[in-house]
């Protein structure tokens, strides 16, 4: 699962590039750009995480027959900067993920607890099954930098499909969903904000395993949101998939394909992954970079496109 959290969060932190890019050389709204990638850079930072806890949650519970309903005991699996302790005797039982702010990653740490609660009688494994997970003060900070992001509220995560990924090449699909109304986010100059979240994850296997995330919020004529709320700023934003983001492993888990849009007031973004340096759409597995494109659009009109590797 590293590789596949590394790669999510690089996709959404593109953005926060290209916007650094514009800024240069938009000097007419510097205010402007200035705003819009720093927010950019925020909700990165909090999808991402979003992201890396959910695969920790399914590490933790495919690997307990008691939660995941699988026959056979595995190993607890091994989070490089984490405990885990199991109760499946309490009602709900739980999973408590302990992080203890070390530096194994090189570029973040994470301290704090997330706590996993599931009903007893059900099975992960199960079509519909769902966790409620609970996040206290897991502050994520940025090598860097020094900036940080601290994490509160709760999401549910949902197996709408049933069936565990290590049995994915048997399986067509498995979908999971992700929602949250009340994330709280403080920022490291003690902004604080309430985000929400509603995005689908879809597995499957072709060569190996492909991930597809979307979003599935719609607000008016807007769709596919997975984010959205108001900024540090005080200003409203949503982030939304046009495309689906693709990470293939035969690929070596690059993210392929794919279009994010993120709007503010202020500006609106466009980022198209999966090209060459050209800005054409290129085939797996392709050598050397990918590129990806954004279009920006600032509130007067004004516009420019950046090809850029990742």
């Amino acid at each position: 699962m590293k590789k596949k959290t590394l790669l999510l969060s690089a996709a959404v932190l593109f953005l926060v590039a290209a916007f650094t890019a514009c800024k240069k050389e938009t000097s007419p709204s510097n205010n402007n750009t200035e705003e819009a990638s720093v927010q950019s850079d925020d909700q990165a930072r909090f999808s991402s995480e979003m992201e890396a806890t959910a695969n920790d949650a399914d590490a933790a519970l495919e690997t307990s027959s008691s939660f995941s309903g699988r026959y056979n005991q595995v190993q607890t699996p091994i989070i490089c900067d984490a405990s885990l302790v199991y109760d499946s005797v309490s009602n709900p039982r739980t999973i408590t993920i302990t992080y203890n702010g070390s530096n194994c990653w090189g570029s973040r740490t994470r301290a704090g607890t997330i706590i996993l609660s599931m009903a007893q009688g059900i099975h992960w494994k199960d079509a519909g099954a769902a966790i409620t997970i609970t996040f206290q003060n897991l502050k994520i900070t940025r090598v860097s930098d020094n900036k940080s992001i601290t994490l509160n509220g709760s999401e549910t995560y949902t197996n709408v499909s049933g069936g565990l990924l290590f049995n994915l090449p048997n399986l067509t699909s498995i979908t999971h969903t992700i929602t949250s109304s009340n994330m709280s986010v403080t920022f490291e100059d003690n902004t604080q904000r309430t985000w929400q979240v509603a995005k689908q994850r879809v597995f499957t296997y072709n060569s190996g395993v492909v991930i597809t995330t979307t979003g599935t919020h719609t607000d008016g004529a807007t769709t596919n949101i997975a984010e959205w709320g108001t900024n540090r700023f005080g200003h409203a934003f949503a982030s939304s998939t046009v495309q689906p983001l693709v990470i293939r492993q035969d690929c070596s888990f690059r993210l392929v394909s794919g279009e994010v849009k993120h709007t503010t007031p202020l500006i609106t973004a466009t980022a198209t992954f999966g090209l060459d340096a050209n800005g054409v759409p290129i085939s797996c597995p392709g050598t050397g970079h990918y590129y990806f494109k954004v279009i920006w659009t600032g509130a007067n009109g004004n516009s420019l496109t950046v090809i850029m590797p990742y």
